[in-house]
């Protein structure tokens, strides 16, 4: 399968007019991409600003502490704060933390409609604690007793469809190319998974496949990751391994090339969350139809911008941070030329609400639904 040939869903033309001496700038703007995230959604619990990793039968102090929507709701917020109409099938529990999530996803605009809620059942929930540049976690969870592959909606088309691998099968892989033009894929990490058979016939049936480098070497069981990349992607389909600060490396084995980005240098507060950050941006200007480098560009610097707060998905950037992040560059002229194509989106994006930001309780923007 090779890399499928997008055009933009919400590309922008900017029209001029003369009137007398003046130039006015109108920026037509399509209609937003309808993408559909399809997986596990979780209470992320983040721990971060502490200068010594926690030992058995110590206790340390943190700075930071981040309550906000984890799993699959990293992607699907940065998808909505980048402009995109998303849309979420996930299990919700009806205790307080699942209510909490229900709220601050409805707030950040992603639609829960082809979501349920279940009474007895219980929120997972996954502590992160950010140390060293990295982050370690612990998750209590309880099996859904509802698969999220079966909440897809049965009917409508999306630009793109989200999943992770662990949650679908190839049957269902097979039927989302008549529903989407492009099926995007991450894994979950599981130092187990090894590339079988199955796990070969689910990566030949997704356009773009989004690990990083860990789960990468991990699963293709070596340890460099162009050549993992290469042989994830089955001979058929376009891999890119994220690399955290060093960035990100593409493989796409329609043409048999590779191209590696480097990342950008931030002071970085909190990594969770950044790799989905990457996902969505990734995705985002996949159905822009941007080249694959401006894209690499973009999402490193989508998850750059996350790692600057504590917290996963409400740590995913607006178009005001990127906006920000332009303005900042304008004394480094390699910088500027590098991200030279954000100027003209800066001028049309989509500017919503301001984002918020995890803090250290459930912060309820609107009315926790009942």
């Amino acid at each position: 399968m090779t890399e499928p040939s997008v055009t933009s869903s919400t590309q922008v033309a900017n029209v001029t007019a003369r009137r007398g001496n003046e130039t006015e700038v109108h920026a037509l703007v399509a209609p937003a991409p309808r993408v559909h995230v399809v997986g596990a959604v979780c209470l992320d619990l983040v721990f971060a600003g502490i200068d010594v990793a926690p030992q058995p039968g110590t206790e340390v102090r943190a700075a930071n502490l981040g309550l906000s929507p984890g799993g699959v709701a990293n992607i699907a917020v940065a998808l909505a704060r980048l402009g995109g109409e998303v849309s979420l099938s996930g299990v919700f529990a009806c205790d307080a933390f699942g209510r909490y999530l229900w709220s601050s996803l409805d707030h950040e605009g992603v639609d829960l409609g082809p979501s349920v809620r279940l009474p007895d059942w219980t929120t997972p929930v996954t502590t992160s604690i950010a140390f060293a540049c990295e982050r370690s976690m612990v998750t209590y969870e309880e099996r859904a007793p509802v698969a999220v592959s079966s909440l897809l909606p049965e009917d409508g088309w999306f630009d793109a469809v989200i999943v992770s691998l662990g949650d679908v099968d190839p049957e269902l892989l097979g039927r989302l190319h008549a529903r989407t033009r492009l099926v995007v894929a991450d894994l979950a990490w599981d130092p187990d998974v090894r590339l079988t058979v199955e796990l070969r016939r689910k990566l030949s049936l997704v356009d773009v496949f989004l690990p990083n480098a860990r789960e990468a070497c991990s699963v293709a069981e070596c340890d460099d990751i162009a050549r993992a990349a290469e042989i994830l992607s089955c001979g058929s389909g376009l891999v890119v391994v994220k690399d955290g600060a060093s960035g990100a490396l593409a493989w796409d084995a329609s043409t048999g090339t590779s191209i590696r980005v480097p990342g950008l240098v931030v002071e970085e507060r909190d990594t969770t969350g950044a790799g989905d950050v990457f996902d969505a941006a990734f995705v985002y200007a996949s159905l822009e139809g941007w080249p694959l480098v401006q894209r690499l560009r973009f999402a490193n610097l989508c998850a750059a911008e996350s790692v600057k707060h504590p917290g996963g998905s409400l740590s995913a950037p607006c178009w005001r941070d990127l906006g920000a992040f332009w303005e900042g560059a304008v004394d480094d002229p390699v910088l500027r030329d590098t991200y030279s194509f954000l100027a003209p989106l800066l001028v049309s994006c989509p500017y919503h609400q301001a984002c918020t930001r995890a803090c250290p309780s459930m912060a309820l923007p609107v009315e926790i639904p009942s």
